[in-house]
């Protein structure tokens, strides 16, 4: 599984030096295509892969390997730091498959129908969120309102960063995060690593008064508090560029 992941991210890698555009989808697309431009990595290696649709999780998911790709398009220069998870938690697996977040900066505001992906990482899930339990569902609360017939919805968006906000050593390179234990398949170069710790304190719930707008978070002691999570960073073997650190 290493080398077809390895595969994905070198051919990005590839496509990007080579200056193979993304092309635009519409005036107002602000991250389809770049999914489009992602897609015709996987085409391009003759990957079979589930048909992507708006509500599937992940974006793009491989038939013949158990790894999913989740694609987040970032128009630069612009929101950058951290990213909209629409009902979806970060992390590294799901149903069963590995999960890798590809991140691509491309030009905010290009006139043109097609442009450059400046830079891009792609990062274990892990690397977001390590746990896998947490199952979202969305609920709702009826009786609301002076009749008592208005239902209040709990739909919930989780706001996580992006490794552009996460590390240094990033910006105008092409990138890729995996867990400690991601061997170095060919055409790869092991350029460091770093650790990140589990917090000491998790939110277990939330409470919301409807009066004063205060939102309370119910928290509870992380069973896992100190655990570190490693992981390793790769370039493409001819890549040059700065090593990578957490911020």
């Amino acid at each position: 599984m290493n080398d077809v992941i390895a595969k994905v991210f070198l051919e990005c890698a590839r496509a990007i030096n080579a200056s193979e555009l993304i092309k635009r989808v519409s005036s107002t697309d602000k991250e389809y295509s770049f999914q489009n431009w992602f897609s015709d990595r996987l085409t391009a290696l003759g990957l079979n892969m589930d048909e992507p649709s708006r509500n599937a999780y992940p974006d793009f998911r491989l038939v013949d390997f158990p790894v999913g790709f989740e694609i987040k398009g970032l128009g630069f220069p612009g929101r950058e730091a951290n990213y909209d998870c629409n009902s979806q938690v970060p992390s590294g697996r799901h149903n069963g498959r590995e999960i890798y977040y590809v991140f691509g900066r491309y030009p905010a505001k290009s006139t043109n129908n097609a442009y450059p992906v400046y830079d891009l990482v792609m990062c274990h899930g892990d690397f977001l969120n390590a746990d896998h339990s947490y199952v979202h569902k969305n609920k709702n609360l009826k009786g609301f309102g002076s009749y008592g017939d208005m239902m209040i919805r709990d739909r919930k968006i989780y706001v996580a960063p992006t490794p552009y906000a996460l590390t240094s050593g990033t910006e105008r390179q092409v990138t890729l995060i995996a867990p400690e234990k991601f061997s170095t398949p060919k055409g790869l170069k092991h350029i460091g690593g770093f650790t990140r710790i589990e917090a000491a304190k998790l939110i277990r719930g939330y409470s919301f008064d409807m009066m004063t707008h205060e939102l309370k978070p119910s928290l509870i002691p992380n069973p896992d508090a100190g655990k570190e999570h490693l992981f390793k960073v790769f370039r493409s073997s001819s890549a040059t560029g700065p090593d990578v650190n957490l911020v």
